[in-house]
């Protein structure tokens, strides 16, 4: 009896696990054209096979991987980089701050698994607001299938990198707006969200016209502020 009572557990968590899987899927079969571009784009930066998987391994962000990689490729220093690349990835600590009362009751080995596979597709697939109970073995599926396609979408890239020549101007980064679109689309539900996103849109769109530097970072912040504002206005969230 008790045997067959922990293979229901264990048979319950696995099914939750690919739960986890199969919501992110579509995700990840559209970042596999970014791990292509980041995998050739680290070879042609300079770094080996080795280095420009361990970077996917590792570092595990695509767009902070990117950056850094054509800073390498720049020659900029080691502190530019980190700093650069810690901007690029400060969204974490808001994705982590809206996450943080269903994750922080968990154990640590539950809150160190998910802290490191936290992406922007796995916050979008898990984030379902307060009234959501978060399964650590569902955000654990969606983020470890997550990671896995873009190590192997990396390996490609390296292969591919390494036969074909020019490969970063085949086009594969709209991969990376097509991805974020996909993310940010089916959260627009309320006005104050899609006030947000067109903010930031007009914002950064202005901004690249203009050559004002750290453009990503204002449209950003403009578009949070106003979106704020609008709920606060007009009792939105009340």
């Amino acid at each position: 009896m008790e045997a067959q009572s922990e293979q229901t557990v264990t048979s319950s968590k696995l099914d939750t696990f690919f739960k986890g899987a199969l919501m992110i899927l579509p995700l990840t079969i559209a970042v596999i054209p970014w791990g292509i571009l980041a995998g050739s784009f680290a070879l042609d930066a300079g770094l080996s096979a080795f280095e420009s998987q361990a970077m996917s391994a590792l570092v595990f962000a695509g767009a902070a991987q990117l950056v850094a990689v054509g800073m390498i490729k720049s020659g900029i220093g080691l502190t530019s980089i980190l700093i650069t690349t810690l901007l690029i990835t400060s969204r974490h600590f808001l994705y982590g701050m809206a996450m943080r009362e269903q994750i922080s009751p968990m154990p640590l080995k539950w809150r160190l698994t998910l802290g490191f596979l936290l992406t922007d597709e796995l916050f979008a697939i898990s984030n379902q607001g307060n009234q959501h109970k978060l399964d650590p073995w569902f955000a654990f599926g969606g983020g470890f299938s997550f990671y896995l396609g873009w190590n192997i979408a990396t390996a490609a890239g390296i292969v591919a990198g390494q036969s074909l020549p020019n490969l970063d101007s085949w086009g594969l980064d709209f991969a990376i707006a097509a991805t974020f679109i996909a993310i940010v689309v089916p959260s627009v539900k309320k006005p104050s969200f899609l006030l947000c996103v067109l903010m930031s849109l007009v914002t950064s769109l202005v901004c690249e016209l203009m050559n004002i530097e750290g453009g990503l970072i204002i449209a950003a912040l403009l578009g949070m502020a106003s979106g704020a504002l609008y709920a606060k206005l007009t009792g939105e969230n009340a």
